[in-house]
């Protein structure tokens, strides 16, 4: 049954914890301001849309999530999908709204459906490597504005013609290549600073980010070195306006085609809403000594990314760095998360014109910072030391996501995924056949033991599952039944499933062994293979009396039928 963690919270909430839970949602609303801004901003979004996210979806993830801790709002994975929709002339801003809460759709009844630990089965190596890809074109989307260039559009680079920055790798690249002449020298020597500042404050302290810092610090210097010394550098008020309240709800398109044409795009935001929101609920967890409600969380994330974009919001989920934040400074209810979101409204509404005064290439260096942090090095490095199929799958999912699309890269990783899996169970499955008088094998504990067998008799052991992959090896092995065998034990103990594939080879396997008039007795078979021969009418045809839980009660209905 739906239950919000705010309910479970405010049992025992005391006027302490508020007190806790007060002071900490006031220190994330202001971390969460830069971010927020960022994060739309490099999703080809106005500022004023992350803020939007932040205080709508942040307030419905607290309030209605799963989790007593989880900060929401806007985050670097869904910049590459954002981007690419909003630039998408025929969808835009009003395409992406329709994904979003498509999304959302498909977050609540995931989590309505108790689905919620689906998502523990995306592999690690896809995690990392579209991760990594997004980390890497967060980066260089913000090279522009990182060197102050200022590209002239429409430009022709290389037989191809740019209207505005183009939203793949290769044509950011081949615009900055073609505007390296425009780089503002004032512009790089302050991101540089802010940058090399961002790494080097966690050493001087973690309570309050690097970002906050060096944003005020950036705005501060800029305004004091303008109207001192004349130096120019782009400003977010250059491009943008910062509105001072709220929009208007309005539902976004809902239209047939609207909602054919960017449903693969809201499945990749619901898949990873469901993963970070998760992730970060798993962290938390580790944190605090709590356990979230993985089905409550994402019908939370659900009721959050169907609200934002009636509001004008972007994509959200559950943010690691905010969260930790949060925990870090006391919050431990989802009251924290809900006063950062209400301290997000009264900083838009009573300073949003200052906003516009921070530079664009001190926002950069925040963003750069935010994509190294994203990239995963340490994991990555992991990985590369491990199997060849982990390294490919890694690298494919990454290329993909950088050179081509989010979606096809989690589509594409999962097939590369699941074919070395179905691939690594062949080579461990084997069917191994013992017609000596005396066949020898390991018991589970450790110890050896002997089984003499009569003359006629042939044991098969099946190590592994029997399945589509391993079909193959299972006829193989019993095709090579002599004319003497009267009777073909298929020792089962060590195969814990089969599918319909290994069924259908089970039944060819009893039709063979009929024109052979070969008995076959099944030994030590578990609960679902026996489940699935109950269920297909097998057990029958095979003989219940020729069905045995042990090898030796199968060496005796042998014995019985070769007259030894």
């Amino acid at each position: 049954m739906y239950k919000p963690e705010l309910l479970n919270s405010l049992k025992s909430y005391s006027g302490k914890q508020f007190l806790t839970d007060f002071i900490a949602g006031i220190i994330v609303g202001i971390v969460a301001l830069p971010l927020s801004i960022a994060f739309a901003i490099a999703s080809g979004c106005s500022p004023e849309t992350g803020l939007y996210t932040a205080i709508i979806a942040g307030f419905c993830i607290a309030a209605f999530g799963g989790t007593r801790v989880q900060i929401g709002g806007p985050t670097g994975a869904f910049t590459v999908i954002i981007y690419a929709i909003v630039n998408n002339p025929q969808l835009g801003i009003t395409g992406l709204a329709t994904a979003t809460v498509l999304a959302g759709i498909m977050l609540i009844l995931l989590g309505a459906f108790k689905m919620g630990g689906l998502v523990k089965f995306i592999p690690y190596t896809i995690v990392v490597g579209f991760t990594a890809g997004i980390a890497v074109t967060i980066a260089s989307g913000q090279i522009g504005d990182f060197f102050g260039m200022s590209p002239n559009f429409p430009m022709n680079v290389l037989g191809k013609e740019y209207l505005k920055m183009p939203g793949t790798f290769a044509g950011k690249i081949s615009v900055y290549a073609a505007s390296i002449g425009t780089i503002n020298p004032y512009s790089m020597c302050m991101a540089i600073i802010s940058l090399v500042a961002l790494f080097l404050w966690p050493k001087v302290t973690k309570k309050i980010p690097g970002s906050l810092i060096v944003i005020i610090a950036a705005t501060v210097i800029h305004v004091i070195l303008n109207k001192s010394f004349g130096f120019e550098t782009v400003l977010i008020g250059d491009r943008y306006k910062i509105p001072s309240g709220l929009p208007t709800p309005a539902l976004p398109s809902l239209s047939l085609s609207t909602i054919q044409t960017v449903f693969p795009t809201a499945v990749s935001i619901a898949v990873l809403a469901a993963i970070e929101s998760l992730l970060s609920a798993v962290v938390a967890d580790g944190m605090i000594g709590t356990k979230h409600d993985s089905n409550n969380e994402l019908i939370g994330q659900g009721i959050a990314n169907v609200l934002s974009p009636l509001f004008g919001g972007l994509p959200a989920t559950g943010a690691i760095a905010r969260t930790a934040t949060n925990i870090n400074n006391g919050g431990r209810t989802p009251v924290a998360g809900m006063i950062h979101a209400v301290v997000l409204l009264l900083i838009m509404v009573c300073f949003g014109k200052y906003v516009e005064y921070i530079p664009m290439a001190a926002l950069a260096a925040v963003l750069i910072q935010v994509a190294w942090n994203m990239a995963g090095i340490p994991a990555i490095r992991a990985l590369i030391k491990g199997q060849k199929s982990d390294i490919t799958v890694l690298t494919v999912t990454f290329l993909i996501t950088v050179f081509v699309d989010l979606t096809y890269a989690i589509g594409v990783g999962l097939i590369f995924a699941a074919f070395f899996f179905i691939k690594k169970m062949i080579d461990l499955s084997e069917v191994q056949s013992g017609n000596r008088t005396v066949v020898t094998g390991i018991l589970g504990d450790g110890s050896t033991e002997q089984i003499e067998l009569p003359k006629g008799v042939l044991v098969y052991e099946v190590d592994g599952s029997l399945f589509f992959g391993t079909v193959r090896k299972f006829e193989y092995a019993t095709e090579r039944a002599g004319s003497d065998c009267k009777v073909l034990i298929l020792r089962m103990r060590n195969t814990i499933y089969i599918d319909a594939g290994g069924l259908r080879a089970l039944e060819q396997c009893k039709q063979a062994c009929d024109r052979k008039g070969i008995t076959i007795i099944l030994s030590g078979i578990h609960t679902q293979p026996y489940m699935l021969c109950e269920k297909t009418g097998m057990a029958d045809k095979i003989g219940r009396e020729n069905i045995f839980d042990n090898i030796n009660a199968a060496l005796e209905r042998a014995k019985a039928i070769v007259g030894a």
